[in-house]
């Protein structure tokens, strides 16, 4: 598409994609040792001489191998790039940035090592031949983007001559989370798999895996009817026609998508959007499973297909429509559960056990961390929810073990699984270290509809870039404070296209109607702290925080971030003196929280209290950890000391003790401990030698420091040294969503903060209706 046919929108998304794929390096992934390489010794047991004991024993024994390399968790994302995306036929190197996205999903999702290889292979011998001789590489193969018919042919050959699993996502990630929709809905329907019928649109790769999945799981060959772009595959069709589809042929006359979904149970597409009609919606059966998968335009928009049947049950593979089907759903639980067992195939049982247990997962009732983390959003088993969010954390604590065990109970596994529980727990403990926890908060952010946020900062790049992002994802409505003049020239000068008055309303601090009133009301909370009308009136006319808190307090906004130009303890304090603490908090405290590869970490007080007395660092962990929930985390709290559990008796330990065991008393469901080192919180070999009694099992998830300088400089050292993202400060304790954010925060924090503040704002909201 050339760019004068693009939307301005589409441009500035490329141009973000781009930089993105740019930027800090080039590409989204990297190669990181595993094992020290500090000393000479190091060298020499990772290199010659010492690498030569582990290739003798894998000569003697190839089983080894999943003991002494990484061969055992590490899978090959290949495509020749035919059929890449909505692109088609880009060839295998500009198919890279797809595979490479490819890889990074497995290592976010599921902790799987990914190499992504193009292969420059367009016939079938050719790529059969090439996969296959990767074999002593890999535990697995994903074969990816490669186009039908010929994608077919390549796997059931790869399968024959391999001893690791190969698995075409295309077909059978789409097909897993098609056939847990079917179950589900018909169940909803109060219908059979053997009595209905299937119209699907489109005969690719996914498409006739989708259905050889649902005859597997009990749908009549009879019952399926076919139409591609050469209309309805019928006996005796010639063109665009192959083994795999003919399958599928029925003896008919009809010729069209129209003349075939009468009676329809179930539409399937996987092809072109806009095909299905709504007048052919309408002749569909009674409460009817409409799949319209194809994107990012489905075969028919929810809403179209609602006006005309309200009884239908509809999913796509949008994210802002209920029901997505998205291949991130299982593909990665999958190979997890496969890689686990050391399995040979990813055979039907193993595909049969991920349907079975997505669908189940979906009926299960939300656990409290899971309801609060997507907070506004139903996650009720009904039309709207066949089937789970593929970012609900407990998709690889179901889908895996029950892949492993098919695996097991097949035959295919080499290394059975002996404890199912310890299994089962290394996965649970995997969940919370994903870094993926910001994305339930996006999406509960988008559910809590219309929330104001107010920026006092509106003048700076970063939140006009951030207004500009929050307003395209529908994540809040920005409100900016600012010099008209100075915004609009800013806006032109970056090239964003929001304008105020038009996308968002701009607050000038110089003259705004407001103002006298904005001066009365902040007189009525600090006149008797020692503000005369005189300072009110300049702190309004040059404090963009008094305004924003302010504008809050008015229920002009729902929440507000400052922070980005001034100092911390001075916006702290408008905040405190116009906003105020909430009921029952005692002081404001600051959580942090670090994104990382290695995975997410809560530290707090990092911003506010200097020397906090034990009573304070109960409630400030208390605050944190009720935070943390939001995130839906269950809080593991360390307190934090020099002192290893008695170790030293300085008045800084005795207060962590004491902070820990007034913590323990209060909140005896709160799993915490302390006084303790730092390395002991974070790993459970290391407490247990000096404490094997601890209250704290597995890695703490939130530290709690005993002074302002431990938690601000171990924040800024660990952000540093890990590249890791921080997201806040997270001010506690407030009576209103109020943030203050650091000078050196990125437009990409504000955008976190925003949806934070969102989240907040709709949680406070519903407490006080609900009284």
């Amino acid at each position: 598409m050339s760019q004068k046919n693009k939307s301005p929108r589409q441009v500035e998304l490329e141009q973000a994609a781009l930089f993105y794929h740019r930027y800090p390096n080039p590409g989204k992934l990297e190669i990181h040792p595993t094992t020290p390489l500090g000393n000479q010794r190091d060298l020499a047991l990772a290199y010659s001489p010492g690498v030569a004991a582990p290739c003798e024993a894998i000569h003697d024994d190839p089983k080894t191998a999943a003991e002494y390399t990484a061969r055992s968790n590490l899978v090959a994302v290949v495509s020749n790039g035919t059929a890449v995306l909505g692109l088609g036929n880009i060839g295998p190197l500009a198919a890279k940035p797809v595979m490479e996205g490819k890889a990074v999903l497995f290592k976010k999702f599921a902790n799987i090592d990914v190499f992504d290889i193009e292969i420059d292979a367009n016939d079938i011998p050719h790529i059969v031949d090439t996969v296959a001789a990767l074999e002593p590489t890999f535990g697995g193969i994903n074969l990816e983007d490669i186009k039908a018919p010929e994608c077919f042919e390549v796997e059931e050959q790869l399968r024959e001559r391999m001893n690791i699993p190969v698995f075409h996502d295309d077909q059978h990630g789409t097909a897993i989370i098609v056939g847990a929709a079917v179950i589900n809905g018909l169940e909803l329907a109060h219908k059979n798999i053997k009595d209905v019928k299937i119209v699907a649109s489109g005969a690719g790769a996914a498409a006739l895996a989708c259905l050889n999945l649902l005859v597997r799981l009990g749908a009549k060959k009879e019952n399926i009817w076919v139409s591609d772009l050469e209309g309805v595959v019928y006996e005796g069709r010639e063109a665009l026609m192959d083994r795999w589809k003919s399958v599928y042929a029925q003896k008919t006359d009809a010729r069209k998508l129209d003349d075939i979904i009468g009676d329809a149970d179930i539409f399937l597409g996987v092809s072109a959007g806009n095909v299905l009609k709504p007048e052919m919606v309408a002749k569909m059966a009674k409460t009817p499973l409409i799949l319209a998968l194809a994107n990012p335009t489905p075969e028919i928009m929810p809403e179209e297909a609602r006006k005309v049947r309200p009884d239908a049950m509809i999913c796509t593979g949008r994210s802002d429509y209920p029901n997505q089907v998205n291949n991130v759903l299982c593909f990665p639980y999958i190979f997890r559960g496969a890689l686990d067992v050391g399995a040979t195939a990813i055979n039907e049982e193993m595909k049969a056990a991920a349907v079975y247990a997505i669908a189940a997962l979906a009926k299960e009732e939300p656990s409290d961390v899971a309801a609060r983390a997507y907070s506004g959003e139903a996650l009720n088993f009904g039309p709207n929810y066949l089937i789970p969010s593929p970012f609900d954390p407990r998709l690889i604590l179901r889908i895996s073990p029950a892949v492993a065990k098919a695996a097991m109970e097949s035959g295919v596994a080499t290394r059975p699984i002996t404890d199912m529980n310890a299994y089962i727990d290394k996965l649970n403990r995997f969940v919370f270290r994903s870094g993926l926890i910001m994305k339930p908060v996006f999406a509960a952010a988008k559910s809590a509809q219309h929330k104001r946020v107010i920026y006092a900062d509106g003048e700076d790049e970063r939140v006009l870039r951030a207004a500009q992002i929050v307003l395209e994802d529908q994540t809040a409505v920005p409100i900016l404070i600012g010099r008209p003049e100075v915004v609009e020239a800013r806006l032109k000068r970056f090239g964003l296209r929001i304008r105020p008055g038009k996308d968002f309303e701009l607050i000038n601090p110089q003259n705004d109607p407001r103002y006298r009133d904005y001066v009365d009301l902040l007189l009525h909370y600090t006149g008797r702290r020692g503000v005369t009308p005189e300072a009110a009136k300049t702190i309004v006319r040059t404090s963009t925080t008094a305004i924003a808190a302010l504008a809050v307090m008015r229920d002009e906004a729902d929440a507000m971030i400052c922070g980005l130009g001034g100092r911390f303890s001075r916006n702290l304090q408008l905040v405190d003196q116009i906003i105020g603490l909430e009921n029952k908090v005692g002081q404001f405290s600051a959580l942090s929280l670090l994104i990382s590869q290695r995975g997410t970490l809560f530290l707090t007080d990092t911003y506010v209290n200097t020397d906090p007395t034990a009573e304070q660092i109960v409630e400030m962990a208390a605050l944190a950890a009720e935070e943390v929930r939001g995130f839906g985390i269950e809080p593991k709290v360390a307190l934090l000391s020099h002192s290893n559990f008695g170790s030293k008796d300085t008045d800084s330990a005795k207060k962590m003790r004491k902070a820990s065991e007034i913590l323990a008393e209060r909140f005896p469901d709160l799993e915490s401990d302390g006084e303790m080192h730092g390395d002991a919180a974070l790993s459970q070999i290391l407490r247990d030698r000096v404490f094997p009694g601890s209250r704290l099992k597995g890695e703490a998830n939130l530290l709690v420091f005993p002074n302002l300088d431990a938690a601000n400089i171990t924040l800024n050292v660990v952000k540093n040294l890990t590249d890791a993202l921080h997201v806040g400060p997270i001010l506690l304790g407030t009576a209103r969503p109020a943030h203050i954010l650091t000078t050196s925060v990125t437009s990409r924090g504000v955008v976190n903060m925003t949806a934070l503040a969102v989240l907040e704002a709709n949680t406070k909201r519903n407490q006080k209706q609900n009284g």
